[in-house]
């Protein structure tokens, strides 16, 4: 064995250092010698299907992890994950993709090797656009700082980064680390910090139905227990909003609900939308986080906090981190009994669920049966069409128990994000709730959740196509697929099962309330398996929440 210090041993310690339990990707040629010294550190290798899947993967890890990572090969693997990639970047997520490339000395030849599509620099230009930072390693002496500086801008600023690694460079010489990773925070001007937290506490301190807006960037920079700390310091009711639902937990007593424009229900949109003092704290507004631009705010009622700038009223005040702000804010607030005058709406509580008998399955009764057995050890994926419009309003009693890609909403993310949340939390059950159509999109996944022995429970919802679509457009045949026997596809993916005899697997079909109910049921008693459970449904049967989001889509087309 080499005992030589290597650029491969300096990334690999980098890696560990930040908490990368878990690397996900596919193998290919250029990162075979990598992969080789991976294999001989602590860090677990996750193969996955494809590119895009382990890609989606260490987003659903990151999420919860704080970072995740994935390893590709030069241009086929590179050009396969950048979905995934993009749709970190939009959503804030800390992914590190190390992609291994052909040697440098091909580079510098001009050779014309595989994977190549029209120069060596295309795909590392492309990766520059959708990453916070982006690295080509040409010299083992300055790989080292140029390593640890795109580490750190990837998790200083939750964004993705590139490392591009070439063969001949992976186990070049350098220096191992002389030190700790340096991860420089991003910092607030504490002039401008104090006069802003002084201005927003006086019109906080003043206001007689105040309101806290929780968005998504207090889940990427951790700041859930800080939010907490200022709601109860200050006793102001919150809401949060679809892209950050679980940001602190739903059973609190000052939780009013999901705040979506016309998409809310009235009573959150009227306290929301009727505060004197409605401080949004790390909110992107979003179409889907706003029903599609329904909201209705009042900006001179608003202090708003987000991406390092805080806006009250007409006032902007620049270098501004929200994490600086909540935390001197908090300091400044006085309780001062609003919960007393102006109570949080109540969010319904969890209802049991009881089955009609010999009733179709329909979907308003397919959620509210899924949400009666949900319990604080699950993590709930909701997958971007009707789940995605239908799980507001499921009670998700523990912070960070809930997973949507509610921004960039890439159907198939949520199948092999459940492998990447299922590394991160093995104590906690992933739940994927999921269509047909988006599940075709990733179901090879399902195989690596069974090789890794990730008892999630899979919900597939079949009613034959694109409902989403359906519901916003006209039902064209464009929104057909193909028919799949879901229910069966375990048998394919747990080949082993036929030799051992053991099943890690229960598949299980439902058409009726009482059978789901029945596959419900077994789900929770079979706890150490992966359930997968077929809800076949009517093609036309939505959601309350998609209904309403086709009434406003509707609407807002004729604004045009």
């Amino acid at each position: 064995m080499n005992s030589q210090f290597t650029v491969s041993d300096y990334l690999l310690q980098r890696l560990q250092e930040i908490g990368i339990k878990h690397l996900f990707g596919v193998p290919g040629d250029y990162n075979l010698d990598f992969l080789d010294d991976v294999m001989e550190s602590p860090i677990k290798w996750v193969g996955n299907c494809n590119e895009l899947n382990a890609g989606y993967a260490a987003d659903g890890y990151a999420r919860l992890n704080g970072i995740g990572a994935a390893v590709v090969t030069y241009g086929v693997g590179g050009f396969s994950i950048i979905n995934a990639v993009a749709g970190a970047y939009a959503e804030h997520v800390p992914v590190i993709i190390i992609n291994g490339a052909p040697p440098a000395r091909r580079r510098e030849a001009g050779a014309m090797v595989h994977h190549l599509v029209s120069n060596y620099y295309l795909q590392f230009d492309i990766f520059k656009k959708i990453t916070i930072d982006a690295v080509l390693l040409v010299d083992s002496a300055t790989a080292p700082e140029e390593i640890d500086r795109v580490i750190g801008n990837c998790m200083a600023h939750k964004l993705p980064a590139y490392i591009e690694l070439p063969a001949d460079i992976t186990h070049a010489p350098c220096h191992s680390p002389k030190g700790p990773l340096t991860v420089l925070p991003l910092t607030s001007n504490s002039d401008t910090l104090e006069e802003c937290t002084r201005e927003a506490a006086g019109l906080l301190n003043k206001s007689t139905s105040p309101m806290i807006l929780a968005g998504v960037e207090l889940l990427r920079f951790g700041l859930g227990d800080q939010t907490l700390q200022l709601i109860e310091t200050s006793e102001v009711p919150f809401a949060t909003m679809l892209s950050s639902k679980s940001v602190v937990p739903e059973l609190h007593p000052q939780f009013t609900g999901i705040y979506q424009g016309a998409w809310s229900k009235n009573a959150v949109r009227l306290q929301v939308e009727n505060s004197d003092c409605l401080l949004s704290l790390g909110t992107l507004m979003t179409d889907t986080d706003t029903g599609l631009f329904s909201i209705n705010l009042d900006t001179r009622r608003m202090i708003t906090v987000a991406g390092g700038q805080a806006r009250i009223g007409n006032h902007i005040y620049d270098q501004v981190q929200l994490g600086d702000f909540i935390r001197e804010l908090t300091l400044l607030a006085e309780p001062r009994s609003y919960m007393a005058s102006h109570p949080a709406v109540s969010f319904s509580p969890r209802q049991p669920f009881i089955a009609v008998p010999s009733c179709e399955l329909t979907a308003p009764r397919l959620y509210k049966c899924i949400n009666s057995y949900l319990n604080d050890q699950m993590i709930l994926l909701s997958e971007p069409g009707d789940s995605f419009c239908a799980t507001p309003e499921f009670n998700i009693e523990e912070a960070e128990n809930f997973i949507v890609q509610a921004y960039y909403c890439s159907i198939g993310f949520c199948t092999p994000a459940a492998l990447g949340v299922a590394m991160s939390r093995p104590s906690k059950r992933p739940v994927v709730l999921t269509g047909d159509g988006a599940f075709q999109m990733t179901a090879q996944e399902v195989s690596t959740l069974i090789r890794e022995r990730c008892p999630a429970i899979i919900i597939i919802i079949n009613n034959d196509g694109y409902l989403i679509e359906r519901r916003l457009h006209k039902d064209g045949i464009y929104n057909d697929i193909q028919k799949w026997q879901y229910s069966k596809l375990p048998e394919v993916f747990e080949e082993e099962s036929l030799v051992t005899g053991i099943k890690f697997v229960a598949a299980i079909k439902v058409t009726t309330e009482e059978e789901l109910e029945q596959a419900m049921k077994t789900a929770i008693a079979d706890k150490d398996k992966l359930i997968f459970i077929e809800a076949c449904l009517p093609n036309r049967t939505c959601s309350e929440g998609l209904e309403r989001l086709g009434n406003s889509y509707k609407m807002s087309l004729q604004k045009q």
